[in-house]
């Protein structure tokens, strides 16, 4: 079958949040240093779907990753690693005649000329994916469903599965697209289909970086000018913070466009033809380790607290707080701050947030310990 059937109707939902994606078994570097010179790498899992399911199911929420993998050992590392965080795996599928995905990376920071992946990916059972084989039932079971631009970037299928999964129809959850523009996947292609595929999204993650890089978009206005259809647009502006346009925030059920899936949000009731209200929320300070995996967690936070149904601005410093766990440690994962840790640092006053600096370790700590001062 190609395809949802027309008229695919959502049953009571038991998941929160579905995510759709690939994730590969990556080797972090024992030392800093070229790929050429690292003489071991010990193994971790990446994916920013599925990075984005751990973070919220350590969160408390019930989250769910579709993906597909090898028949193979790193499948079955990155199935049980992944359940391990409480994310329900059970509609990953295995293909027995393509292998896991894997990549290599050094330690330095992705943003910087040093820093060096190496993708062993072509051909990987993720990219395998099609409307023709995807478990549409347990992707529709959540009241979000969150995918990312990366996949779109695997194959011809992979798109054409985004497409399917983006279409307005009856019974669609709220969609949730992160546009992670990955270049080296872009190579010879049209990364302008990212913009196509924000269009058709209730929620979009996009960075200024990669809206200029991939569209020639520069601004958050103009990016939102060039993205009018989502409800919501979060505007990711690195150490600036973050500036969300809504539309039409108001209490009540969802729009026809959604499929009428409640979210508990109230963005999740918007009307995307009403005035955007703005709201621009200053990034933390972070003694940074290593940035990698920080937009996922960023994704995660902000979706945590869409679920809770918070105000913009509280979303958004969920989402700068998920993101600094990250930052602080040396891979793409890690036990986020407990709810009401997290609740007391959001609830801070202006000038408290603009001040408070988090290092590693922070998420561990208790309120007394918490370093807030000028930098």
């Amino acid at each position: 079958m190609s395809g949802p059937a027309a008229g695919t109707a959502v049953a009571a939902t038991t998941t929160d949040v579905v995510c759709l994606g690939e994730s590969m078994v990556t080797f972090l570097p024992s030392q800093p240093g070229r790929l050429a010179d690292v003489p071991s790498f010990g193994r971790g899992i990446g994916g920013a779907e599925s990075n984005v399911a751990c973070a919220l199911a350590a969160s408390g929420h019930r989250a769910a990753w579709v993906g597909r993998v090898g028949a193979d050992g790193f499948g079955d590392h990155l199935v049980e690693t992944i359940a391990s965080y409480g994310v329900d795996t059970s509609a990953v599928r295995r293909d027995p005649f393509r292998p896991t995905g894997i990549y290599f990376r050094t330690a330095t920071d992705r943003g910087t000329d040093t820093h060096e992946v190496a993708y062993y990916r072509a051909g990987s059972a993720a990219s395998a994916m099609s409307p023709a084989n995807v478990p549409y039932e347990e992707l529709f079971a959540g009241r979000i469903l969150h995918l990312s631009g990366i996949t779109a970037a695997l194959s011809d299928d992979c798109l054409a599965l985004l497409r399917e999964l983006t279409a307005a129809r009856p019974g669609r959850p709220l969609v949730s697209f992160d546009v992670n523009h990955r270049p080296h996947l872009w190579r010879g292609g049209d990364a302008s289909v990212l913009l196509e595929l924000a269009r058709r999204a209730d929620l979009v993650f996009v960075g200024e970086d990669e809206a200029e890089e991939a569209w020639g978009i520069v601004g958050a206005e103009a990016i939102r000018a060039a993205v009018p259809e989502p409800s919501v647009l979060v505007v990711k502006r690195g150490s600036a913070g973050a500036t969300v346009f809504a539309s039409g925030l108001r209490p009540g059920p969802r729009s026809s466009n959604a499929g009428g899936a409640e979210c508990g949000g109230a963005e999740d009731a918007a009307d995307a033809t009403g005035p955007d209200t703005v709201t621009h929320v200053p990034a933390l300070l972070v003694d940074v380790v290593a940035a990698v995996g920080a937009g996922d967690a960023f994704a995660a936070g902000f979706l945590s607290a869409t679920l809770r149904g918070l105000p913009v601005r509280d979303r958004v410093r969920h989402g700068h707080l998920m993101a600094a766990a990250v930052l602080t440690v040396p891979g793409d994962l890690t036990e986020p701050p407990a709810r009401d840790h997290a609740d007391r640092l959001v609830a801070l006053g202006d000038d408290a947030w603009g001040t408070l600096r988090l290092g590693p370790g922070w998420t561990a700590a208790d309120r007394a310990s918490e370093e807030v001062r000028t930098p």
